[in-house]
């Protein structure tokens, strides 16, 4: 018998994501072979964009891991989208995952309405395409080769 509880548990959480680790780890070998090394570990990625009086303009959050980009949150300011800052900060970020963190890979996930064509055409290919994610729209994956 089994009781089921919906509570928020910081404790449990814990011990949830330490056992799918250890789960995951005897599962695959590929996971397996990077514990220990530099690619296990979630390192964040910050790069901002700053106007002159240092105040933000936009910016990029995200983290490299298992060699991967990974972006979470990119923005610009409404006024200076078109002058060429999201590239830029996409640009940098992917420049430093590349040389200092040894990633191949990004991937990003935006909205139908958000980026896709802008990411489009900076190299990322859609690889999925959730419909109704939330409802009336559609989230993508996009991933991009790093050379």
């Amino acid at each position: 018998m089994f009781r089921i509880e919906t509570e928020v548990d910081k404790d449990r959480h814990v011990q949830l994501r330490r056992r799918l680790r250890d789960t995951n780890t005897e599962r695959s070998p590929v996971l397996r072979a990077m514990r220990g090394t530099p690619s296990e570990k979630e390192v964040p990625l910050q790069v901002w964009g700053l106007n002159e009086a240092g105040l933000l303009a936009g910016g990029l959050v995200g983290r490299t891991w298992a060699r991967w980009l990974h972006v979470d949150l990119l923005w610009v300011d409404p006024g200076l989208r078109s002058a060429g800052l999201g590239g830029q900060l996409l640009g940098h970020a992917e420049e430093l995952a590349r040389t200092e963190r040894g990633c191949g890979y990004a991937r990003v996930e935006t909205w139908d309405f958000q980026a896709p064509e802008f990411y489009r055409k900076r190299g990322y290919e859609v690889v999925a395409a959730i419909p109704d994610y939330p409802p009336g729209v559609t989230e993508y994956t996009l991933t991009k080769h790093l050379p």
